[in-house]
């Protein structure tokens, strides 16, 4: 019977934004991470294993002040696997050993009344 190989990988963000703290929550179907503050200058970092399936995938959102941000942390089998995410005020971008810079997701306002 072959085994079954699985992978383990890590994803961090970090917080690259201008004298702003960052809340970051992040989750697949089976695990929630929960929110965390991330402060400015540090990152946030979790190890997880792809399914044998090689259906895992993650996804966070962002939030600072009154703008959030949604993307997708981990895409799964035959997507592009980039391990860390650099949070900045225009938005956040992924980073992995073949892309150096690739815009993930822009921030939008959230009405606040």
């Amino acid at each position: 019977m072959a085994q079954l190989s699985i992978q383990e990988l890590t994803v961090h963000v970090a917080n690259k934004l201008s004298n702003k703290i960052l809340l970051v929550h992040c989750r697949s179907k089976d695990d929630d991470l929960g929110a965390l503050v991330v402060e400015i200058g540090a990152e946030m970092s979790w190890r997880f294993e792809v399914n044998a399936m090689g259906s895992t995938l993650f996804w966070c959102n962002l939030a600072v002040e009154d703008k959030r941000l949604s993307f997708e942390a981990y895409g799964g089998e035959g997507e592009p696997y980039y391990g860390y995410f650099n949070v900045y005020d225009d938005g956040v971008y992924g980073k992995n050993f073949v892309t150096n810079k690739k815009l993930m997701g822009r921030w939008r306002r959230i009405w606040v009344p």
